[in-house]
């Protein structure tokens, strides 16, 4: 989500009595995790994914990765779901015209997740649950998101957790957790979901663990990857996943599985390519040759995601020599210098937006290598390559281009 939760807050030694077949991994989504999201892990079952939302009540703002994220999460054969950002919403007026607005969007099918963000600004606990009877009233399952510090103290929690089941953060730092620590549960009546983690996987990611079987709401018993209803979305998502490896054509998407090992032509295949999604663009016997990393591999070894590059409103768009459009629609200029700045601190993010987790703080002297620059978010960014195959990204200059140090 877009805030952070309170490190050591509500702590609670009790593990919650989670049943086995109700204890599923997943992963929430906003447009950082770019049109085709991101999971952690091979284990993970479901997405929640931010079709938008609202700062003031009035006006909306949608997030053009929600209908592809949900298309590649059920082609996938994984649960899609949906939250939506709710500040300053203090009026059932206010609630209505952002329901009216998002409902009609929803992407993922009836009976799924509709959760509400409610993570900053002013609330109204009427305002809450008169939206989460609107949602259910739409046929959708209704949610409270959010920290439990800030939701006693700007709700009446207790009241909204008999409404709707809550999805509830907490966790004690930002080391890379793939499992609940317990010692950190924010205790609270008719909790569904724990996002335990903000740091599912290195460079940032949240991890939830579903607790009482809701992620399952909206797809068929028995059959978790098996909406119950369809959208566009899922539709293209369902294509995908039932269309043979067999039948994969130059054009397609794909990701590389998790538990991939090798490349065809035997080298270890890096963890940082695997899950994320690449262009095919040959196709010879059993294997395929991936656009970005131009490198053969099994097809035994791949997943399906979009049958064409258009499927779901998605457009993978190829990198040239010097100009590229990344899978966030951010355009890329290669350059390679150095940054040094002088007019610190400044924050080195995992990515190019200020809402983005920090990696470190850098101080007046400190310089960048960096290999790209774009004007995004209101300001210039460069890209630093990492050691371990990610990247960095720090703003080098204001709306008005003032630099906030200096290139070599």
């Amino acid at each position: 989500m877009m805030g952070l939760a309170t490190l050591g807050a509500g702590l609670f030694l009790l593990a919650p009595n989670v049943n086995a077949a109700k204890g599923d991994f997943g992963v929430d989504w906003a447009v950082y995790q770019g049109a085709n999201g991101k999971f952690g892990y091979a284990k993970d079952k479901f997405a929640i994914s931010q079709i938008g939302g609202t700062t003031n009540g009035w006006s909306m703002y949608d997030q053009w990765t929600y209908p592809s994220q949900v298309q590649y999460t059920i082609a996938q054969g994984k649960r899609a779901h949906t939250y939506i950002w709710w500040q300053n919403v203090t009026t059932n007026a206010q609630a209505d015209r952002v329901l009216d607005y998002f409902l009609p969007k929803i992407q993922t099918p009836k009976g799924s997740i509709v959760a509400l963000d409610i993570e900053s600004g002013y609330q109204n606990t009427n305002a809450i649950a008169h939206a989460l009877q609107r949602i259910k009233s739409a046929g959708y399952t209704p949610v409270v998101y959010g920290y439990k510090n800030y939701l006693t103290n700007n709700t009446d929690l207790h009241y909204l957790a008999k409404q709707a089941q809550l999805w509830l953060a907490e966790y004690p730092n930002y080391n890379v957790t793939p499992t609940p620590n317990y010692n950190f549960f924010p205790s609270f009546e008719n909790i569904g979901i724990f996002q335990f983690t903000s740091t599912y996987i290195a460079g940032g990611l949240d991890g939830d663990i579903d607790l009482t079987g809701i992620t399952d709401n909206g797809y068929k018993k028995g059959e978790a990857d098996n909406p119950k209803t369809q959208t566009p979305a899922v539709k293209a998502g369902i294509v995908a996943d039932s269309t043979s490896k067999s039948d994969i054509k130059a054009g397609y998407t794909v990701k590389i599985n998790f538990s991939a090992k090798n490349y065809a032509t035997g080298q270890a295949i890096p963890s940082f390519v695997k899950g994320q999604p690449h262009e095919v663009l040959q196709v010879s016997g059993d294997k395929v040759l991936l656009a970005d990393i131009m490198s053969w591999v099994k097809k035994s070894d791949i997943e399906i995601l979009a049958t064409n590059k258009a499927s779901g409103n998605v457009e993978l768009k190829r990198q040239t020599k010097d100009k590229w459009t990344d899978d966030l629609g951010v355009t890329w200029t290669k350059e390679k210098a150095t940054f040094r700045i002088t007019k610190g601190p400044l924050h080195l993010r995992w990515g190019a937006s200020p809402r983005s987790s920090v990696i470190s703080v850098l101080g007046n002297g400190s310089e960048i290598k960096y290999d790209a620059y774009a004007k995004t978010n209101g300001f210039t960014y460069v890209r630093q390559p990492r050691s371990n195959g990610q990247y960095g990204y720090i703003a080098v200059r204001d709306s008005q281009r003032n630099a906030y140090g200096t290139f070599k």
